[in-house]
């Protein structure tokens, strides 16, 4: 039996999660769940599942559900709050895997002390291995501790190099829909409104990473999550257009192989691979080889996407850079959804935020959360 922490459980991949742990009783059970801002769903996770602990954003909060848990009659679930709460549930002694599913870098100090206190992570939390990926990928080398990628694109390329040698890799692709502007006229791009943005064809995924897959800048921050996850060199990830969405990802090895991983667009299935791993659990997730009949792969157009192109040039240079590209989206994408900036204003945004961004390689999550921080100024100061 493996008993979860899951970090962002009311958000898409928490929810997911725990269906898995509906599914398949028998091999999980839930430890904690850390919940954010959503009281309600947070009051039907911890009635429903019964966890050790659970930790939301606030004080307030945390009081709220405690007082709505002993009204019920549901006893044994410790409510905590804030960062210190997130990584209490993140290193709770009854947890064996922690599923990090919190967006941004919010999650980045629990992910980072479940890795040392030896819990095995699997990870939705890109902005995590963005940032920080370094300090990451060291303390897991250390430790011996699994990271799993639960992100479809990643897992895909975790499943394809499990058939060859780290030394035998020439290039990882990474596919991408393309998102909702693959073939919108350039001279449109003015004009898009938060509402096409947020009408992703493929994926129903939260605000924020639908309006970077919209810019390609999601795609872009994969790039530097695979580098960091599989050691690898930037100029060794390529990404690739495909509108279907049925091959997830793809690992070139060097002589000539390519290895594909397809499946149903469903995240219960890499989250379900990164939990069994290195088992394969029977599922009724199968896959209709007739969505096969046409496939199509394009190059991306960095003039649409420049956000792409931000992303391999901070892949290049690491560090404050790849972590000033995060934060610079993110305060751009919520100027943009606010409809302060226009749609191009994001790249526009993050441009002139690397462009002053000195380089920098921190070494502590101290310092990684401080140059967020610094980049987040710098990117706020730019929208007044």
């Amino acid at each position: 039996m493996k008993r979860l922490a899951i970090l962002g459980s009311t958000g898409s991949i928490g929810r997911s999660a725990l269906s898995i742990v509906g599914q398949f009783p028998d091999r999980y059970q839930v430890a904690t769940l850390a919940a954010g801002r959503n009281l309600d769903e947070a009051y039907a996770q911890a009635a429903r599942w019964r966890p050790k602990m659970v930790s939301l954003a606030t004080e307030e909060l945390a009081g709220a559900l405690a007082a709505r848990l002993r009204t019920a009659g549901v006893s044994g679930v410790e409510v905590v709050h804030g960062t210190e709460g997130t990584v209490a549930c993140a290193t709770h002694p009854e947890a064996d895997f922690v599923v990090s599913a919190i967006v941004g870098v919010a999650g980045l100090e629990a992910t980072h002390a479940a890795i040392l206190a030896g819990k095995p992570v699997g990870l939705a939390n890109k902005e995590c291995m963005v940032a920080a990926g370094e300090i990451l990928t060291r303390a897991a080398l250390e430790r011996n501790v699994p990271i799993l990628p639960i992100d479809s694109e990643h897992n895909a390329v975790h499943q394809c190099l499990r058939v060859g040698a780290h030394g035998e890799v020439k290039t990882i692709w990474l596919t991408a829909s393309g998102g909702p502007f693959r073939q919108l006229a350039l001279e449109q791009f003015a004009t898009i409104t938060p509402e096409q943005a947020l009408k992703h064809p493929t994926w129903v995924m939260g605000r924020r990473i639908t309006i970077d897959s919209a810019t390609m800048l999601n795609k872009g921050l994969e790039v530097i999550e695979a580098c960091r996850l599989f050691d690898v060199t930037p100029a060794q990830v390529r990404v690739t257009v495909h509108p279907q969405s049925t091959v997830h990802s793809l690992v070139e090895f060097i002589d000539g192989s390519i290895l594909a991983q397809i499946s149903v667009t469903d995240m219960r299935l890499p989250i379900l691979y990164a939990l069994a791993y290195p088992e394969r659990p029977a599922s009724t997730m199968t896959f209709d080889l007739g969505a096969l009949r046409h496939l199509e792969f394009e190059q991306p157009d960095f003039e649409r996407f420049p956000c792409l192109r931000l992303a391999f040039e901070a892949a290049e240079k690491g560090g404050a850079h790849c972590i000033a590209l995060n934060a610079a989206d993110e305060v751009a994408v919520e100027a943009f959804l606010a409809r302060r900036i226009p749609f191009m204003g994001i790249p526009r945004t993050i441009e002139r935020v690397l462009a002053a961004t000195p380089e920098a390689h921190p070494a502590t999550i101290a310092e990684v959360l401080a140059a967020d921080r610094e980049a987040r100024q710098s990117a706020s100061a730019l929208l007044i």
